[in-house]
């Protein structure tokens, strides 16, 4: 898949509202196709909601989230929540698999096989969820988003039951599947957004407002002692702060 192929996404004017508390209002955003970018902020600041109205899981207040081609967004997302979402029942590959089956389409066994190798869960495909910890769920969780193949990725904080080493494996594996794609990432990891992301944008205030997107220099995914890294983690923690502060 090439950018030409891969829609952006226009968020404009975007307001969430429950009851009389407003979570946050008037955001805007504009994601490039083809771009990896990295939303951040704090616990309870709304980013999981703000994905899910991307996702078309949810509805927003006011304010439109558009294709940047015109086209609906709606079959061209691969979501992935917070929870793993694993069906009991199935086995590991059937759960990578199971979106071509909701759908009736034919299951692709090699390519399900071929991202559990690359997650290190190949020899645990014939599993049931019960059988695994909470990092190998996680891990098929993954893998079941990127099977999906969509030009539109949206991960909520994928990486977050991983071990340090596993956790950076698996994001050099998401890095490289996801070239060329639209991603939209949820993580509370300075460290883990400068590693993946091309920009960087924090959500933050009460209620929450947008910061201006933050450009990372380098392809992601960088070496854990890239200068790059360093230096836009420090910046991204002082613009984490301000916006809170304000």
């Amino acid at each position: 898949m090439t950018i030409a192929d891969c829609p952006g996404i226009v968020i404009e004017g975007l307001t969430l509202r429950f009851g009389e508390r407003t979570i946050f209002q008037n955001l805007d955003l504009t994601i490039t196709g083809g771009q990896f970018v990295v939303l951040l902020g704090t616990s309870g600041v709304g980013k999981s909601s703000l994905l899910k109205i991307v996702a078309g899981l949810s509805k927003a207040s006011a304010g439109t989230v558009r294709a940047s081609d015109g086209k609906p967004l709606q079959g061209r997302i691969a979501y992935m929540g917070q929870t793993d979402l694993l069906y009991p029942w199935l086995t590991v590959v059937q759960n990578v698999m199971l979106g071509t089956r909701l759908r009736g389409e034919k299951p692709n066994l090699d390519r399900a096989m071929e991202l559990l190798k690359r997650v290190g869960l190949a020899e645990r495909a014939k599993a049931l969820p019960m059988e695994l910890s909470g990092g190998m769920k996680q891990r098929t969780a993954i893998a079941r988003t990127l099977y999906e193949d969509r030009p539109i990725v949206l991960m909520d904080e994928p990486f977050s039951a991983l071990d340090t080493f596993t956790r950076s494996r698996i994001q050099e594996l998401a890095a490289e599947l996801l070239v060329g794609r639209t991603a939209l990432l949820i993580t509370h990891d300075p460290f883990e957004a400068c590693r993946l992301g091309h920009h960087l944008v924090a959500l933050a205030g009460h209620p929450a407002v947008l910061g201006a997107p933050i450009l990372v220099p380098g392809q992601p995914p960088r070496a854990p002692d890239d200068p790059h890294l360093l230096e836009t983690q420090g910046h991204l923690m002082r613009v984490l702060t301000e916006l809170e502060t304000e």
